[in-house]
This record gives C-alpha cells, structure tokens and sequence, in this order.
C-alpha cells in the first residue's frame, strides 16, 4: 500500500515520525476567482492541490518522506475582482497565512517546506514569503508556480498556446480531468481572450497589473476551445513528474 501523503489524514503520532524522517511538507496555495464563463472559481484550488499530491505521490513511491497540507485556498485576486465570484486578501493577511502554517510545521519539527503555487497572481508573493520565512524559521523553504517551474512540459501538449495562461487550454484541459462538472462545456465557444496580460510594448519582466475585465470581457487568457480531458491527463502526470525531479533534487535542501 502506498504511504498515506495527506496531512489531514495523518495522526498527530504519524506525523511526528513524519517530521522525524525530514519530510518535506508541501502546501498547496491557490486563490477563490473567477475563471470564464465556463469554468467554476475553484479551478486554482482544484489544480494546485492536485499537482502537489500526484508531485507528493511521486516522491514517496521514490522513498521520499513527504505531506501535503490542505489548500490555502485564498490569496492576491484584485485583479479579478471586478468579475465577482472572487475572494481577494491583501499581502499582509496572505503573508501571515503563510507565515502561521510553516511556523506550525517548524515547531512541529518540519526542517523543509514547499510552497507549492497555482494561481499567477501569487507568483511574487510566494516567493517573498519563502526567503523570509526561510530566515525567520530557520528552515529551507521553496517556493514556486507550477507551470513557472515545469514550462518545457506543458507547452508540447498544447495546441493553441505557448503556455498555462487563465481559463485556458490548459486549465480547462486539467479541470476536465479532474472535475469535469466544473465546467459548463455549453459555454466552451466563448471561452477565449487575448493571448498576454500585458499590453503591446510592455516586456515580461516589467510587471503592472490590471483589471482582467479591461484585459479580456470574457475574463479568459487563452483559448479554451481546444481543452480536452485526455491533454489533462496528459499536463498533469507531466507536470507533477517535473516538479518530483525538481524537489527530489538532494542539493536544493543541503
């Protein structure tokens, strides 16, 4: 039988012993918004906390100790506020989130902690988050977006995109694979938007966000006509076999 790798499920002995063997503990983080007219708005809590357990499950069946906590499943959403059906925090109440669940798993005897991110608007976040709680804690923690992380495994999947963008091909694909009543396949003809968030000019690395509703009326980034459950599949066992090399990795923790 394979290692239970939830938290949850896990007594309070169990994971002691967990922290004992220098598990890695996984939190999955994502955010409560809108995703398109076709899709439900807990598609990043859906994703992010499947591709951290098929990533968890990865690393046991490999003889890596690892747990995967539940979702926080609100995070940095003004952008899509205006759409409704979202649940924004501000950085503040998002950081100290955070900074509660990893300083739990410290004095809980964890050493080693991934965030574990689904959802962009998180992105910079997370990763100021794990450097200062890295040297508040005093213990290794990663963080990362997932698609950010595995870019050269998604692309090949896809057929209309380049990349994992919002309500997309790819999203839609994976929620098809996952949770197929999460999407209202009747709505699939108007589930596509412009290709980028950033208007003509703008580089990559200069960051200003905006509305998504003066982005894109369909609240949508890509092009999801193309979605199928079978590239799903296909997206998340690449993903989460890219994301167990990368943590499985011994010189990120020395």
């Amino acid at each position: 039988m394979a290692p239970e790798i939830e938290w949850m499920h896990l007594t309070a002995e169990e994971l002691r012993a967990r922290a004992a063997a220098d598990a890695l503990v996984i939190v999955p983080v994502a955010s409560l918004e809108q995703h398109g007219p076709h899709l439900a708005t807990g598609v990043d809590i859906v994703l992010a906390t499947a591709v951290a357990q098929r990533t968890a499950r990865r690393l046991a069946a490999a003889g890596q100790a690892v747990v995967v906590t539940p979702c926080v499943w609100t995070g940095l959403a003004e952008h899509h506020m205006a759409f409704g059906g979202t649940v924004t925090l501000d950085y503040e109440a998002f950081a100290g989130v955070l900074r509660g669940i990893l300083r739990s798993a410290a004095r809980g005897g964890f050493r080693r902690a991934m965030l574990l991110n689904g959802h962009g608007g998180n992105a910079e976040a997370v990763a100021v988050a794990a450097s200062a709680l890295s040297v508040e804690l005093g213990i290794r923690v990663a963080a990362g977006t997932y698609w950010h992380v595995a870019p050269e495994v998604i692309a090949p999947v896809l057929e209309r995109q380049p990349g994992l963008m919002h309500a997309c091909e790819a999203e839609t694909s994976m929620m098809m694979a996952l949770l197929p009543e999460a999407v209202r396949r009747e709505r699939l003809a108007e589930a596509h938007g412009p290709a980028s968030t950033r208007v003509e000019g703008q580089p990559p690395a200069l960051a200003l966000r905006r509305s998504f509703r003066d982005l894109s009326p369909s609240g949508v980034i890509g092009d999801a006509r193309a979605a199928t459950a079978e590239k799903g599949e296909r997206l998340l066992e690449a993903i989460s076999a890219r994301m167990a090399e990368v943590l499985r990795n011994p010189a990120l923790w020395a």
